[in-house]
């Protein structure tokens, strides 16, 4: 990697060398002046005249309207109803550090990706404000107008251009004008550095509210709280006698007057999929499915390997950045007895014949929004009698949770069909100290020790979509049309598990399938993958030759 050190001015009383390589005599370098130590680039005028000189005019950027952007319009109209007369900030966030100065790969926070249309690495540092408007007046008919305050291009006279490490162009490439995002979002694009002023109109006491994404950007949310401390937001109001109906009324008003509630409603407008966010999804699981064939055509290559579970995960990752974003979450690839480890990410582990492998994945397109696929794959090819059992129960149990996933079921019907089936299994082999309909029970609940995770999440942008909705809209929720989620039962059985027989131990089995709700039932977006265990063991073949 290239010296990423910005080439940073010295005071005037020093030179380039004495401000970034010497301290004098005596003196302590200040910490944050180290990372300079080991550069060597230049910072004299004539530099300074000649690289910022002698460029043909740029080429203007390829930018159409993003294919999100007539729906994210709806989007920002739904969430303007639900905070008339405040003004909304939603971040796309920072840069994060990896390590010392270098960054993580840029991802926006999902809100600010669903309200803009925005995926792959756009556009740290940017923020979208929904300004309050007179009622009616404001985009699409809505009470607020939308303004992305962006850190736009920088002209190649300015030391950005070919100092900043971060943002300027000779390092990581041209970034867009104003013009270009409006072209891109459709949302009047305005400098970064307008922000603050923009944020502070008319806010205080009878006037503006302002209202945060908390969680997305730290200095974004400071700088609210900075203004929010300079109109005297926050005074505490007097102490009035108040009936209970009354104490309840002002409280729910002021909850909705919070960041939290802020935050609360940008993930509830994710739990119904729009038009373009359904084919999003589809995109995602079609990618996944075909880094699942991947996979098998590089289990050969696994098994003499001494990780070979890396060579499984790198096969699917490589897959997921070469024809989407990346993966939507990391990686599980876990073979024999970790795949009885729920969320086993290491994978560092040896492929055995005669095992099974449970491989987790999820392809992100570049609109962000991923698959989360789980196929149990025995690594010869064919199930023993043993895994096929495990296997044809947790797989009877999706079907049963498919069955029910139906509009106008509640969430957490889905689970409790898949539950009712595992429950009868374990009871028929035995290995449950009281009878299925005990443990079913709220006071039994044995049959969970095999199984201690939900069956179904929600699933878009983020994997576990929408999770800071209310439980009264997500567990509790009734299934509506567009809504995505997964199934996916499970059995695991460790490998020193006593309450079970020595056969099943070191068996981990996990079928998950996403699930689109439609008008008359609901649609398995990735059927094309196998399910049935002579379905993958025919498909195993067919891949293998």
């Amino acid at each position: 990697m290239t010296d990423a050190t910005p080439v940073t001015p010295a005071p005037p009383s020093e030179t380039p060398d004495q401000a970034t390589e010497h301290a004098g005599p005596g003196e302590t370098q200040d910490l944050a002046a180290r990372g300079s130590n080991r550069s060597q680039r230049p910072d004299s005028d004539a530099f300074k005249a000649f690289i910022t000189s002698g460029w043909a005019p740029r080429a203007a950027l390829d930018v159409e309207p993003l294919p999100a952007a007539p729906f994210t319009v709806a989007r920002r109209a739904a969430l303007s109803a639900r905070f008339p007369g405040a003004r909304l900030v939603v971040p796309a966030g920072p840069l994060k550090t990896r390590s010392n100065d270098t960054d993580y790969r840029f991802r926006p926070h999902s809100a600010f990706a669903h309200l803009t249309g925005y995926g792959t690495d756009q556009e740290p540092d940017a923020v979208l404000v929904l300004h309050p408007v007179e009622p009616g007046t404001g985009d699409a008919g809505s009470d607020h107008h939308a303004v992305l305050y962006v850190r736009p291009l920088a002209a190649r006279d300015t030391e950005e251009f070919y100092a900043d490490a971060r943002y300027g162009e000779f390092w990581v490439g041209a970034r867009p004008s104003l013009d270009d995002v409006t072209t891109a979002t459709g949302v009047e694009a305005r400098h970064v550095d307008e922000l603050r002023d923009a944020l502070a109109k008319d806010v205080g006491a009878g006037g503006v509210m302002l209202l945060v994404v908390a969680g997305a950007d730290e200095a974004v949310e400071a700088l609210v709280e900075a203004i929010r401390a300079e109109a005297g937001v926050d005074e505490a109001a007097e102490d009035q006698e108040l009936s209970e109906a009354e104490w309840l009324a002002r409280a729910e008003a002021a909850y909705r007057r919070t960041d939290a509630a802020l935050v609360e409603a940008v993930s509830e407008l994710r739990l119904v999929k729009d038009a373009h966010e359904v084919e999003q999804m589809r995109e995602a699981v079609a990618a996944t499915i075909a880094g699942f064939e991947e996979v098998v055509r590089s289990l050969p290559r696994a098994l003499g390997h001494r990780r070979g579970e890396r060579v499984i995960e790198t096969t699917f990752d490589a897959h997921a950045r070469l024809e989407g974003n990346t993966v939507g979450y990391e990686t599980i690839a876990a073979a024999g007895e970790h795949a009885t480890t729920l969320h086993w990410i290491r994978n560092d582990g040896v492929v055995r014949t005669g095992e099974l492998v449970l491989l987790d994945a999820g392809v992100e397109v570049d609109s962000l929004y991923t698959a989360d696929v789980t196929r149990t794959l025995p690594v010869d090819g064919e199930f023993t009698d043993v895994q096929r059992r495990v296997y044809q129960a947790v797989l009877d149990a999706a079907d049963a949770a498919f069955a029910v996933a139906v509009p106008g079921a509640r969430f957490r019907d889905v689970h409790a069909a898949a539950m009712e089936v595992i429950a009868a299994r374990l009871e028929e082999w035995g290995l449950l100290p009281v009878s299925a309909a005990e443990s079913l029970s709220p006071e039994g609940q044995q049959h969970r020790r095999w199984m201690v995770h939900g069956t179904s999440h929600h699933l878009g942008l983020d994997v576990h979509d929408c999770a800071q909705a209310r439980r009264e809209l997500y567990l509790d929720g009734v299934l509506e049309p567009g809504m995505v989620f997964t199934i996916e039962p499970g059995l695991y059985f460790k490998a020193d598990d006593l309450a079970v027989p020595a056969e099943y131990r070191g068996i981990g089995v996990r079928i998950e399938d996403d699930v689109l709700v439609t008008a008359d039932g609901n649609e398995n977006l990735s059927a094309a993958l196998p399910r049935r265990p002579e379905d993958v063991e025919a498909w195993m073949a067919r891949l293998r030759g």
